[in-house]
């Protein structure tokens, strides 16, 4: 045994070890596909990757941006990929229904439905599930995804009892608690290897020089989340009427990639080229933008996904170098 290893067996620490041999709970084995490409690259580097197997994400915006159904899409898209998978959803304003689930592909026998009012409620139930897991034999343990939408409507046991009482009081004391409750439960979930998804709400930063959005809930989330995409929306138009909405991902904090990341990949690396009104495909093509998204398949071939790949690794991870061709000498003076 090594001067080293003595002194983490001394220690007591279980969990502990050299960088070598792996860190228990802080290195990412693996990403949940989130079933969008572009998803899949601002969070990993990677149009296959996704958000860190045994992270917490936070998904926040603005209301209507469209966080629940990004959440149900990654919750489908984990559900085809482990199909031993199951998803326990705590639902903390009662938005989702079982026919949501259903429409959207999911599962319904491998979703449960918590409902949860405060954040103690929230704290014990799920930290009780992540010790009764860690409990189980590895070879016992089913893929899990935990889900909490959202953290901003979670109350505490003290605003619940002064609501009662007719106080009007403002709980001063929620902040201190979210970020004791996840100081302990983003540990816990780093052994069990479960990723967990969070929604939550934003708000304008009043006085700030430049228009800014902020997190509810305190700063424990921005501590504990690895990472944490803000949601805004655009209304698209023909004419006068509204056909739909381009909802932009805004990467606020990032451990695998770069943050506030948010751009066209395709277009910045003259994949595809804009060529007036149209889009200019490799074999000289042109084509509208809409055809371009209507037919994907036909245009995003298989050359034109490994192109992208390598596009997005350079866009959005940290530390990306392009190896440089050495100079050979050809002997001439």
């Amino acid at each position: 045994m090594s001067f080293l290893n003595e002194i983490i067996s001394s220690s007591g620490n279980e969990y502990a070890s050299t960088v070598i041999d792996g860190l228990e709970g802080s290195d990412i084995n693996g990403f949940c596909d989130t079933g969008s490409y572009s998803f899949n690259a601002l969070l990993s580097g990677s149009l296959y990757g996704g958000m860190p197997d045994n992270k917490i994400m936070a998904i926040a915006g603005e209301s209507a941006t469209g966080k629940t159904y990004f959440t149900i899409g990654i919750v489908h898209k984990f559900l085809v990929d482990n199909p031993d998978g199951v998803v326990l959803y705590f639902d903390t304003e009662q938005a989702v229904t079982s026919d949501m689930f259903k429409e959207r592909g999911c599962d319904p026998a491998r979703v449960a439905v918590f409902p949860v009012s405060t954040i103690e409620e929230f704290r014990h139930q799920a930290i009780t599930i992540v010790d009764n897991y860690l409990e189980l034999k590895k070879k016992d343990r089913k893929p899990m995804l935990i889900v909490l939408d959202s953290l901003g409507m979670l109350s505490t046991n003290k605003e619940m009892v002064d609501t009662a009482e007719g106080k009007t009081t403002k709980d001063m004391t929620r902040a201190q608690i979210v970020k004791a409750t996840f100081r302990v439960l983003t540990l816990k979930l780093g052994r069990a290897n479960i990723p967990m998804i969070m929604t939550n709400h934003t708000y304008d930063v009043i006085g700030s020089m430049f228009p800014q959005k902020e997190m509810g809930g305190g700063s424990g989330l921005k501590y504990a989340a690895s990472t944490i995409v803000y949601l805004s929306k655009k209304k698209v138009k023909e004419g006068t009427d509204v056909i739909g909405n381009i909802v932009h991902c805004k990467l606020f904090k990032g451990r695998v990639t770069k943050e506030n990341s948010m751009v066209d990949v395709i277009l910045k690396y003259e994949i595809f080229k804009k060529v007036s009104t149209r889009i200019e495909l490799p074999c000289g093509t042109k084509v509208f933008e809409k055809a371009l998204y209507r037919d994907a398949e036909k245009y995003f071939t298989d050359d034109v996904m490994a192109q992208l790949e390598v596009a997005v690794g350079k866009e959005f991870k940290y530390g990306v170098s392009v190896e440089e061709e050495p100079e050979v000498e050809d002997g001439s003076e």
